[in-house]
């Protein structure tokens, strides 16, 4: 591990603020980062503070000015060669991923490989900002509608995607022409430090302005509302829990800003007497106790059919016996840590909570201890018989822990599965057309992911992801995600020496 952090540049103190290409000497408070695995000191962070964050944001307007008047497919090949540089350096940031984070190493260069692909994503956006053109009512005017860059983007990114969703944000910011500053979560900072050093010398070698991506590595104490609230961000950009995102929208909302918002999720997975069970038994382990259940796309709920209940039941918890649980920098593990006590003690409440409810935990549940597991992080994930209604169940818990349940009829099992807050992720396995078409239908899932005989998890960057209800309405990353990064202005043009009012109006003088 110590290779892996002298190539990423992490040091024993670490500077929490940078303009891109020009690191603070930050004065703040020293957070400490521990790793999860080993309950190690991996490094520290000296946290910006207000001051640091003030420099950055005169930095930012000041770059936003040149860079927004850079040709697109230009702020493209930045883009692209940022993506080269995570290319040279995945193994080395998946590796600090997995360490500070907390999930596999497999999963570490998975996230590392999300931030390429946006990156490739990104490149040929910058030739596509394109609008519509439109036919107008009056003799010899023309229409169109074209897309200008917004602005300073502030992004708040969470623990369990350290590095991927900043540069879901951070990417499309750039091709469109914004700035980004960058807040990540406390529990990962090194990760994000690690980020800015491979970045900064891309934008060094293009002349990139200083203040076009900016981090400001900060608790609350230092830089906590006031950023939501400051106007001379427009868009911010926030992942986290439901309860976070309600706050962070409201005060967005007061300013009349906007608020591109990736909450949680209370995912399920309905399976039909129609479905490969194999297949499915594969989704629904991976979905549910991948990242140790620390996605917002996890696997939360299973609505089984009554005829092949039993059947998958018992499928199920032999393969969650065969689940191995460690170090996840260990190849043959499958199962990490959680990201801290809080979490584990989060893990545990929840399941005396469903049993206190009337609920059976048929498998898992325990939190262990002994050689390997000295961090008091590593949980075995729990498998639970449980009613929708139950109020544990219809909260997300960030932990490994998925609640089943039957059902008797496809009209059932669909009230069952969007009788919840959230509404992110979701899929179906079934071989019947009947069955996955309806699940798509107007009447189906109400959730912003739908999916058939795949997971709940693992989307491609090519789709627009985030979710509905509670989960916050946000979109990031593929399809047309892009526009909320941008102003849109519609143009009228009037080529005659006549001057017609829409709609016939008569206005002489």
């Amino acid at each position: 591990m110590a290779e892996v952090l002298s190539k990423l540049g992490i040091k024993e103190v670490n500077a929490g603020a940078t303009t891109g290409t020009v690191w603070f000497d930050t004065k703040g408070d020293a957070i400490e980062s521990y790793s999860p695995v080993d309950g190690q000191l991996i490094g520290k962070i000296a946290q910006g503070t207000w001051d640091d964050y003030e420099k950055i944001i005169a930095k930012a307007q000041d770059a936003f000015k040149t860079w927004r008047m850079v040709p697109a497919p230009k702020r493209g090949e930045v883009v692209r060669q940022i993506g080269n540089a995570l290319r040279e350096n995945k193994e080395a940031l998946g590796m600090l991923v997995a360490y500070e984070m907390g999930k596999s190493y497999q999963e570490g260069l998975g996230e590392v490989q999300e931030m390429v692909d946006i990156c490739d994503f990104a490149v040929g956006l910058s030739r596509q900002l394109h609008g519509f053109t439109m036919h107008s009512e009056r003799e010899k005017h023309r229409m169109y509608d074209q897309y200008h860059p917004l602005g300073i983007i502030g992004v708040i990114s969470a623990f369990n995607f350290p590095v991927a969703v900043w540069s879901w944000n951070a990417m499309l910011a750039m091709v469109c022409g914004d700035v980004v500053v960058w807040k990540p979560s406390s529990k990962v900072m090194l990760c994000a430090v690690a980020v800015h050093n491979i970045v900064s010398g891309v934008l060094k070698a293009n002349g990139v302005p200083e203040g076009v991506l900016n981090l400001i590595a900060a608790s609350s104490k230092y830089v906590g509302d006031d950023f939501i609230a400051d106007k001379r961000v427009p868009l911010i950009s926030a992942t986290g829990s439901t309860r976070v995102g309600k706050h962070v929208g409201k005060i967005v909302g007061e300013r009349l800003g906007r608020s591109l918002l990736e909450l949680g999720g209370n995912n399920a997975i309905i399976i039909t007497e129609n479905a490969d069970l194999d297949m499915a038994l594969r989704a629904v382990v991976f979905g549910a106790v991948g990242t140790a259940g620390q996605r917002c796309t996890s696997t939360r709920r299973l609505i089984i059919k009554d005829t092949v209940y039993d059947a998958f039941k018992e499928k199920l918890v032999k393969a969650y016996q065969q689940v191995k649980i460690g170090n996840p920098l260990d190849a043959n593990i499958l199962v990490g840590p959680l990201i801290d006590k809080d979490a584990v003690k989060s893990f545990e409440h929840a399941i005396a909570e469903v049993k206190r409810e009337g609920g059976n935990v048929i498998y898992g549940g325990e939190v262990l201890s002994g050689e390997g597991y000295e961090s008091g992080c590593y949980v075995v994930p729990c498998i639970a018989e449980a009613k929708n209604s139950f109020r544990i169940v219809q909260e997300e818990t960030f932990a490994p822990i998925l609640y089943i349940m039957k059902y008797s009829t496809m009209d059932e099992a669909m009230e069952m599965h969007n009788d919840v807050p959230q509404g992110l992720s979701s899929a179906i396995f079934s071989r019947n057309m009947l069955e996955t078409e309806r699940f798509l239908s107007h009447e189906g899932s109400d959730c912003g992911i739908a999916n058939v005989n795949i997971g709940t998890s693992g989307a491609e960057i090519g789709g627009a992801f985030g979710g509905e209800k509670e989960t916050g309405g946000g979109r990031e990353s593929g399809s047309d995600a892009w526009k909320v990064y941008m102003r849109r202005q519609t143009n009228t043009i009037n080529y005659s020496t006549a001057l017609p009012l829409a709609q016939g109006i008569k206005f002489d003088f």
